[in-house]
């Protein structure tokens, strides 16, 4: 089969990826000269410690695909970092115990750990906190570097073909087959159309399947210069309970309850999550905020207050931030489905709404379609 794949998001690459990996021909389209979405703007971390028990087996499957694509392609930086979420007061400290204590610990890799232990493995945190909850099924891409990545090994196999800076004008259900016409004039026929829009609902997302069950989310994040030491596996602060379903319970409800978040974390649904980039410095985030329009600036609080845990947990001053950004992202409307698969006509799909699942999910999202589809 002929594919064409539109967007050049993790998203799209993940699903031409899978189409290529089973024997079909892609091309695939991205507007821009580059993906410049959430993909590329996100963390990196592939996380199995937050995601629900209904979500696990997929997790971990998902976290083994993206080690083998990481042994086939090591360009996309894929490291079994683990993960510590740091705990610092008694009511996080309970979360923690339950989420070790849970009949899924084991699958998820978790382990309570004490100060001591915390700092024999990640010995860049020298401040203070009372315990830290390690995950070791947790890893980390690149998302500056995957996507290029994948694309040069995709186009390597002669059957992927990428225009960047191209966008899709229109899709047509031919009833044979579908046709795309980009903006370039170029008339691409295939059997097989599959857009990937990110968090662009609008235009030929809406011709194709109308208003979307999804909302948006925008989030902003920072990157600091070297720190000049490894930080030896990701870090989150005590916050991250409150927003991940795998640690969902009596105790989550206590931490809420307690109201012991800052306000300005309060305010912007804040967690600290930090990962090391393969240069050296750190990525670190994030905000979670849903009420549009969005402000087209970058608010100055939420940087401080993550300065702040950071440098807390680190115990020295962070190095110098070198950027700042902000990004939206598309969720699903529905908090059981990870994306949101519309079926426009026979030979053509629209396929979006993984939100922040995407990095975790991304590979297996695709090999998911391609299942469903029949590829």
């Amino acid at each position: 089969m002929r594919s064409v794949v539109i967007g050049g998001g993790l998203l799209g690459t993940a699903h031409a990826l899978a189409a290529v990996r089973r024997g079909h021909e892609v091309v695939h389209l991205e507007r821009e000269s580059s993906a410049r979405g959430a993909a590329v703007r996100d963390s990196g971390l592939v996380r199995v410690s937050g995601c629900s028990s209904a979500d696990l087996g997929a997790a971990l499957l998902a976290r083994q695909l993206w080690e083998e694509i990481g042994g086939r392609v090591p360009g996309i930086g894929f490291r079994p970092t683990g993960s510590l979420t740091v705990i610092r007061t008694d009511a996080e400290l309970a979360v923690a115990e339950a989420a070790a204590a849970d009949a899924d610990a084991r699958s998820r890799g978790l382990e309570l750990l004490e100060p001591e232990a915390v700092r024999a493995l990640t010995p860049a945190l020298r401040g203070k906190f009372i315990a830290g909850l390690h995950c070791s099924t947790d890893s980390v891409i690149e998302p500056r570097r995957a996507l290029p990545a994948l694309r040069a090994s995709l186009t390597a196999t002669g059957r992927y073909t990428f225009h960047s800076g191209a966008e899709a004008r229109s899709v047509t259900d031919t009833g044979s087959g579908a046709r795309v016409l980009d903006d370039h004039g170029r008339v691409i026929d295939a059997d097989l159309v599959l857009h990937c829009p990110g968090a662009t609902h609008s235009g030929l997302t809406r011709e194709l399947a109308g208003v979307l069950p999804l909302h948006r989310v925008r989030a902003q994040m920072m990157q600091t210069a070297p720190l000049g030491e490894p930080l030896s596996t990701a870090v989150a602060d005590g916050d991250s309970f409150r927003y991940h379903p795998g640690f969902a319970g009596p105790a989550v409800d206590a931490l809420i309850a307690e109201q012991s978040q800052t306000t300005v974390a309060a305010q912007h649904t804040m967690q600290l999550l930090c990962v090391q980039r393969l240069h050296g410095g750190l990525t670190i985030g994030r905000t979670h905020e849903s009420a549009e329009p969005f402000p087209f600036d970058v608010d100055e609080a939420p940087y401080d207050h993550l300065t702040q845990v950071t440098e807390e947990l680190l115990g020295r001053k962070l190095p110098r931030v070198l950027r700042r950004w902000s990004y939206v992202r598309s969720h699903s409307a529905d908090p059981s489905a990870p994306v949101t698969r519309i079926r426009a006509s026979d030979r053509v799909w629209v396929v979006t709404g993984a939100g922040h699942l995407a990095t975790t999910f991304g590979p297996l999202l695709g090999e998911d379609t391609a299942d469903l589809l029949g590829l």
